[in-house]
């Protein structure tokens, strides 16, 4: 008896929310074709790279709503339960509510290793396609994004300044790179103009001047044009806020090691997006809790109470999510403490939820 209750309740789960995700990604596809349809036509975008945008914005907008579309769909069906007291009846016979919560958190289980799946290899692909995409075909040329005041560690002994780059014609403007032996000032190499070849991998420099620094005088070399090769390589001039959304797991580990070493000051954005790939995953075993303690209870107004009381807790988590992720971005807070937090928070209001739900 008990293996078929689990087999119809796990079923509705994930049946469910699989509904919600086909119900709200076309939606989404829809809102966002019809603001971008214009430049898409205007531009002449071939119709593959429309279709591999939209397969990346798919995964991106699943990956976005992940948390929100489960726990509605767990109110929602589990609302239906408790208004054709289903849930009494089960209960009734004899089931605990512990008991009665097990086939929801199997499928918590199933769902949060998708999530993983998701976050640590499916997102980071798409995000790049569609980051890509969007600077390419749906950015005007006042929007071409840029960089600006790039000041960085290249190694121990290098070190690289840009006052702007733009990532579209990876040009930038005021270059100067440095170079030291110890606490010593070896050459100092400077243009005003810096400009990466792609088709041999070369920087083009307008306005070269090297100024080597000797023990008794100083040399110094200038060309009108000089092209070169250099130790860093292009991203080290172009750290987008993006790129941590674009690398899976391993490849953001390293880029975050390596940034450290650079003295990088987008370390809280890039560690922010490394924690929040472990943390969705266990979200999904909260909120599920969450929505079925709210939801198991059938109430005078229904299910409409019910959604409305998910909806509310919905938007809080998302609020709590986003204002600690802005502060760990933007400021010293740390980022563990920063993604982690919406969890701690909610996993005791999913305990003490649970526990009156069980009364």
């Amino acid at each position: 008896m008990l293996k078929i209750l689990d087999w119809y309740i796990l079923k509705r789960y994930l049946f469910t929310f699989l509904m919600m995700l086909l119900l709200f990604i076309p939606i989404g596809i829809t809102v966002n074709l019809a603001e971008k349809i214009g430049k898409i036509l205007e531009k002449e975008v071939p119709f593959p790279a429309v279709a591999q945008y939209y397969l990346d914005f798919t995964i991106n907008f699943a990956n976005l709503l992940f948390p929100i579309l489960l726990f509605l769909s767990v109110i929602w069906f589990t609302s239906k339960l408790a208004n054709n007291t289903e849930i009494v009846a089960f209960l009734s016979s004899g089931v605990s509510f512990s008991r009665f919560l097990r086939p929801y958190m199997i499928g918590a289980s199933i769902i949060a290793a998708f999530a993983l799946v998701l976050g640590l290899y499916l997102a980071p692909k798409a995000s790049k396609g569609f980051n890509q995409f969007k600077y390419k075909y749906l950015k005007s040329s006042r929007d071409v994004m840029q960089t600006q005041n790039i000041y960085r560690q290249i190694n121990d002994n290098d070190y690289i300044y840009v006052s702007n780059f733009d990532t579209r014609s990876k040009r930038g403007n005021n270059f100067t790179l440095e170079h030291f032996d110890g606490n010593k000032l070896k050459y100092k190499i400077s243009a005003t103009t810096i400009k990466y070849v792609e088709e041999d991998s070369t920087y083009n420099l307008i306005n070269y001047v090297k100024r080597t620094i000797g023990d008794h005088d100083e040399i110094i070399e200038s060309q009108r044009r000089f092209d070169t090769v250099f130790s860093f390589d292009l991203e080290d001039l172009t750290p987008v806020k993006y790129i941590a959304e674009t690398l899976q797991y391993n490849e953001l580990n390293r880029f975050i090691e390596k940034e450290k070493q650079r003295g990088s000051s987008n370390i809280g954005r890039y560690e922010v997006v490394k924690y929040k790939k472990w943390s969705l995953p266990v979200s999904v075993f909260i909120l599920t809790i969450i929505a079925v303690a709210v939801s198991s209870i059938k109430r005078r107004g229904g299910m409409g109470v019910n959604l409305a009381i998910g909806i509310t807790i919905a938007m809080i988590y998302v609020f709590f999510d986003k204002v600690f992720g802005v502060m760990a971005e933007q400021s010293d807070f740390s980022p563990i403490i920063a993604v982690w937090f919406p969890n701690v928070v909610f996993g005791i209001l999913a305990l003490f939820l649970l526990r009156n739900a069980k009364r």
